[in-house]
């Protein structure tokens, strides 16, 4: 749970460092509106361009950056990391990992190193491996992925059936395609590839590959009257 309650966390309260003492244990400020509490970890060599907000039991470590309109809640962002305009909660980034622009990294999220996490993606209660990339538009729930695995656009990992919630595994060196299901709880092997527009309900073998798609139908002509502009 977060120590900063989230109604305050842009309000003000609460002590702060001020810029000066930011300066003074070696951070790099670089505009208006840096907001750090006392309670945060601020490495020498960290870079910080306002208006961001670094709270709770947070640590911004040697290199790492943290650009405009993020904020960061009792989390770790490693060496040379990078979050822009995305809001990190009670979470882990990697070293060299990129989040953002737009992510939401949450829930005791772990994201490894050398990862790219990239405009709206959301990552909740899930660990994901050394150099894998979720580029945009991702919702990755309750899940384990590998190192070096590619999660495409759309994709979505169905973790709640309206009762309960379940996991994920996905190996290393996997590739999901742009908007596949991932129905759990399933386990993919390592190596697999899930191809474009599948939904996956069964668990995968190593290398297997996994293609679920419905092919057209088309009719000629036969949109005619059904569009009112058509």
């Amino acid at each position: 749970m977060l120590n900063v309650p989230m109604k305050n966390l842009f309000s003000g309260r609460g002590a702060h460092f001020s810029v000066r003492a930011l300066k003074k244990m070696g951070a790099e400020v670089y505009g208006e509106g840096v907001i750090v509490s006392s309670t945060a970890k601020i490495w020498r060599g960290a870079k910080l361009y306002g208006p961001c907000f670094i709270g709770g039991a947070s640590t911004v470590c040697e290199g790492a950056e943290v650009y405009p309109f993020s904020c960061v809640a009792d989390s770790f962002i490693g060496r040379g990391a990078c979050v822009r305009a995305s809001f990190v909660e009670n979470s882990r980034v990697g070293e060299n990992s990129k989040v953002g622009p737009y992510s939401y990294i949450r829930g005791g999220a772990v994201v490894g190193k050398n990862c790219r996490i990239g405009d709206f993606v959301e990552i909740k209660n899930s660990a994901v491996g050394d150099g894998t990339k979720a580029a945009h538009h991702a919702y990755i729930g309750d899940a384990k992925v590998g190192s070096n695995a590619n999660i495409g656009c759309g994709v979505i990992f169905c973790n709640y059936d309206g009762r309960e919630k379940f996991k994920t595994v996905v190996g290393d060196n996997c590739f999901i395609g742009s908007n596949c299901n991932i129905v759990a709880p399933v386990n993919i092997g390592d190596g697999a590839y899930v191809a474009a527009g599948t939904t996956v309900t069964t668990d995968l073998g190593a290398c297997d590959f996994c293609i679920g798609r419905n092919r057209e139908t088309i009719k000629p002509r036969g949109a005619e009257g059904r569009y009112k502009n058509g």
